[in-house]
């Protein structure tokens, strides 16, 4: 008998324990956690979600939004993101596995470069390095400033636009500050586009 009260009151303690980690754990830790990043970082609490000249949810700040048919070639309208093993597919993200000494990542690298300076009017030798070769997840939305200013002249054409004013664009996305600091000058494709589709409905 001493032994079932014994497993009873283990099995009470246990039960008990549970509710209580169920509403600490499950449900007061969450909404504290939900609150605090509503309350210091709202935009990217909400998935850094940006709006287009309408008012309109258009995409994520953090994924690159590349304007690509299905053979993954970029549309040469727009500002054009890193190379891509995914296609730039958000609903998969991954990198192409080909390691420094496998001759495939040297025959992208070499094709990549040929396309780019001959899409660009560029010598080979004035392509980028991140122009080259895809991010860790597919999806990254920056590229170096190097790639966004040899995309100008293109994008400016491609939309009847003034070069200086896409090179505008370019420079006020230029990251600086805190995040140049601690890594590079970069510029996110993502608002970039956004930003050449709004200057080309309003020029």
């Amino acid at each position: 008998m001493n032994t079932i009260s014994g497993y009873l009151r283990q099995a009470g303690t246990a039960a008990r324990f549970l509710l209580l980690a169920t509403i600490v754990l499950g449900l007061l830790y969450p909404l504290v956690v939900f609150g605090a990043g509503q309350l210091v970082a709202p935009f990217q609490a909400n998935g850094s979600i940006v709006k287009d000249s309408a008012g309109q949810p258009a995409a994520s700040a953090l994924i690159v939004q590349a304007a690509a048919d299905s053979s993954g070639t970029q549309s040469p309208q727009w500002f054009h993101a890193r190379p891509s093993a995914v296609n730039w597919d958000p609903a998969s993200s991954s990198a192409s596995n080909l390691g420094p000494n496998d001759p495939k990542l040297l025959d992208a690298v070499n094709s990549n470069r040929a396309a780019i300076a001959a899409e660009e009017g560029a010598s080979p030798s004035d392509v980028p390095a991140d122009a080259l070769t895809a991010s860790g997840s597919g999806l990254d939305p920056h590229i170096s400033k190097a790639y966004a200013d040899l995309q100008v002249q293109r994008v400016a054409q491609a939309h009847g636009l003034e070069a200086t004013d896409v090179q505008t664009l370019v420079d006020q996305q230029t990251s600086s500050g805190l995040e140049a600091f601690l890594s590079q000058p970069s510029v996110n494709v993502t608002l970039l586009n956004l930003d050449v589709a709004r200057l080309a409905a309003n020029p």
